[in-house]
């Protein structure tokens, strides 16, 4: 369970990161909501990926370049899941993109992320 939780807590830093860089290239940049949605995955997979490694799983011993690889395929998965999620609410259903953006990293990090991450990136 601590796990668990703790993989939970890497996921909402990442995500912050995520929705600030989205949100910036959005309300700043003035950026279509779907590109700046993928450079925000970008940047929240980083950062989750380093707090994931090292501290939710304690796989830092391991090999990174086979880490790398495999959230590197989770993640391709994630934004593709993503981009669906963002795209559907906001486009179909009306939805604020930052809300659309939540409702999808929230259902995704509950289930896809940690399933694939515990059982096939830091096994």
């Amino acid at each position: 369970m601590l796990t668990y939780l703790k993989a939970q807590a890497a996921l909402i830093i990442g995500s912050l990161a995520d929705y600030l860089v989205t949100i910036i290239m959005v309300e700043v940049f003035h950026s279509w909501y779907l590109l700046a949605n993928l450079v925000g995955n970008i940047a929240g997979a980083a950062v989750q990926f380093m707090l994931s490694r090292n501290w939710a799983f304690g796989a830092g011993a391991g090999g990174v370049k086979k880490q790398v690889i495999r959230f590197i395929l989770m993640w391709a998965g994630n934004l593709a899941l993503s981009a669906a999620g963002v795209f559907a609410l906001t486009h179909y259903l009306g939805f604020q993109y930052i809300l659309s953006k939540v409702i999808t990293s929230v259902i995704l990090g509950l289930t896809y992320n940690y399933i694939l991450q515990k059982r096939f990136v830091f096994s």
